[in-house]
């Protein structure tokens, strides 16, 4: 299997960027109503360019963020 089809099965979700790669997402819910969506953006090759976390509250509203690549920034309230 190649890596583009290994992205596309991992994550549910994906768009075509501008220069050909794709972001990809997967939404994760959390035991008290909280999601957590994973978000990694690849170039035209599928080599990861980054991948980041961004975790929202019950009722929707972004309140994290966690940049994972290419450097681990950590987590950052918005």
């Amino acid at each position: 299997m190649n890596i583009r089809a290994k992205n596309e099965k991992k994550f549910e979700h994906w768009e075509e960027l501008p220069g050909g790669g794709p972001r990809y997402r997967q939404e994760v819910a959390g035991q008290t109503g909280w999601k957590a969506i994973y978000l990694k953006e690849v170039d035209d090759r599928e080599t990861t360019v980054s991948f980041w976390q961004e975790i929202n509250d019950d009722e929707g509203r972004l309140v994290e963020i966690h940049e994972k690549y290419p450097v681990d920034r950590g987590h950052r309230e918005v």
